[in-house]
Parts: structure tokens; C-alpha cells; sequence
């Protein structure tokens, strides 16, 4: 099993920055890519971004891909998501997940991962 730790949520003010940071532990030898998702009270939970394990292919969402960046950090097993100008709709829990295995291209869809962290509160003020 992979484990999934995110962090770096927290209470921002409109325009503000975060990073998340998701630390993965366990068996992660063979992880595909990673992603970013968010979830926002009474919505459905949405990609945000995904990086292949290698770090060289990335996706990140066209309705945040002026604002958002993902990277990942090649001595650790941690990949981030930087959420710049940050905007009241980005108030959502935003979750970490492992693509399943089999895939070498990264997989926009919820049902192409499977393990999930337990995600970190990010809300934004006015």
C-alpha cells in the first residue's frame, strides 16, 4: 500500500500564496504519478494537477494553470502544489493521490487512482 500525507492547508487571504506538500511513504516503488485534487463543499472533487513520478510530465488543470504549479522533489518522495493569487472558489479540501499501477501517462479521471490522503483544508477569505 501507498501512504499519502498532505499538509501546508490553512486560512489565506484573497490574493494570497500556499504550498501544499504531499509526502508519500510505503510501497512506492512503481507509482505511476501523483495528483492534486479538490473537493469544495456541495461540488464534486476535481483534478487539479498530477505529476508523473519522474517529475517530467506534468498536468494541471486549465481553470487554475496560470495560478497553480506542481513539482515534485527527486530525493524525497514529495511532490507540491503551489497555489499562488489565490482566489475565494479555491476554498476546497484539496487530497493527494497515486495513479494506479499500469498507467505511464498521467490519468485526469478520479477513478484512474487509488489511495488517497486524507486531504488539507485550504480557504480563502476576502
Amino acid at each position: 500500500q501507498v501512504q499519502l500525507e498532505e499538509s501546508g492547508g490553512g486560512l489565506v487571504q484573497h490574493g494570497g500564496s500556499l504550498r501544499l506538500s504531499c509526502a508519500a511513504s510505503g510501497r512506492t516503488v512503481g507509482i505511476s504519478a501523483l495528483g492534486w485534487f479538490r473537493q469544495a463543499p456541495g461540488k464534486e472533487r476535481e483534478i487539479v494537477a498530477a505529476i508523473t513520478w519522474s517529475g517530467e510530465t506534468q498536468f494541471v488543470a486549465a481553470s487554475v494553470r496560470d495560478r497553480f504549479t506542481i513539482s515534485r522533489d527527486n530525493n524525497k518522495n514529495v511532490v507540491y502544489l503551489q497555489l499562488n493569487s489565490l482566489k475565494q472558489e479555491d476554498t476546497a479540501v484539496y487530497y493527494c493521490a497515486s495513479q494506479k499501477r499500469g498507467n505511464y501517462t498521467i490519468v485526469t479521471v478520479l477513478a484512474g487512482y487509488e489511495y488517497w490522503g486524507p486531504g488539507t483544508q485550504v480557504t480563502v477569505s476576502s
